[in-house]
């Protein structure tokens, strides 16, 4: 009896080859090289300046700034923290941030809940208002902004020059007046996502407009708000237009401005400003940490579908 038997021809089995010839594992590995590439070009400026920081004056001065050896340690956080005195203007920035961040998401929410959960003939037009404050250059407002801040009297408990221009109500203001737009605008846009029967529901089972926004709408928008919170909080915290220019009394200057104080006329010293500026830097690391999972899932929000 013969018997017949079929061989088969190739390999039994054979790895996926991309288009182009290459396998799916070198695109990954070329990827993520780039990626590593760029995270290490973005962070060198971080890396230098920590670098520099924990060298002293008199070392960098006689090997330069781009030099290896010497002494290193941490006096430079400690010499900045005492004369720059830090945690004064950290208290300002706290004093000027919070309640601006406060104020700022509170009102663009009220507005965002207007505009996406009513239908009325001006509700797009509404949002364009908010919206075209921020296509304003700020720089092209500082002079009639600063003339009607001088304008404005204010109570001594409110501020010590009687004005609205040296104050925290003034630069708190300006931050409300500048962020709302684009908080509304973001907010109105995740609320048109909420499907309109819960609000319904909410309506037959008697719910007020203002329980519907406090209790039903707003737990729905945490990612978002918490992905504007981060965001808002380092833009406010480090600004350095306004404080400068709005805030005359030096002492009443949030923590940015006051990196100026450890500049002197004829002489400066990079080591202890880089210091300060990575204390400086601190809270907004602690800010996005602290809400990374809210900040990442909030702007992935409608990435996916289903």
């Amino acid at each position: 009896m013969t018997t017949l038997t079929t061989e088969r021809t190739g390999p039994a089995t054979a790895a996926p080859a991309s288009r182009d010839g290459r396998p799916p594992r070198a695109g990954r590995v070329t990827l993520h090289v780039f990626l590593i590439g760029t995270c290490v070009v973005w962070l060198l400026p971080l890396l230098y300046a920590f670098y520099t920081a924990l060298r002293p004056y008199a070392d960098t001065q006689k090997r330069g700034y781009v030099s290896v050896g010497g002494h290193y340690g941490f006096g430079n956080f400690t010499a900045a923290w005492d004369q720059a005195q830090l945690l004064h203007y950290f208290w300002n920035s706290v004093i000027i941030t919070v309640p601006a961040l406060v104020i700022t998401l509170w009102l663009s929410s009220m507005v965002a809940f207007v505009v996406a959960r009513f239908n009325f003939k001006v509700n797009i037009a509404l949002l364009m208002l908010f919206t075209a404050g921020n296509l304003l250059p700020q720089q092209a407002l500082i002079t009639p902004l600063f003339k009607m801040y001088q304008l404005i009297p204010l109570p001594d408990w409110l501020a010590a020059s009687g004005k609205l221009d040296d104050s925290f109500l003034g630069l708190i203001l300006i931050h409300v007046a500048f962020q709302t737009g684009f908080c509304a605008f973001v907010l109105s846009n995740y609320m048109r996502t909420i499907p309109k029967e819960l609000g319904e529901a909410a309506l037959v089972d008697g719910a007020s407009v203002w329980r519907q926004y406090w209790q039903l709408i707003m737990p729905l928008c945490r990612p978002v708000l918490a992905a504007l919170a981060t965001l808002e909080f380092t833009w406010i915290y480090n600004d350095f237009f306004w404080a400068t220019v709005l805030m005359q009394t030096g002492s009443n200057r949030p923590i940015t401005a006051a990196l100026n104080n450890l500049q002197g006329q004829f002489f400066v010293n990079n080591n202890l400003i880089s210091a300060a500026a990575l204390i400086v830097a601190v809270p907004t690391l602690v800010v996005f940490f602290a809400l990374q999972k809210q900040f990442v899932s909030g702007l992935t929000l409608g990435a996916n579908k289903g």
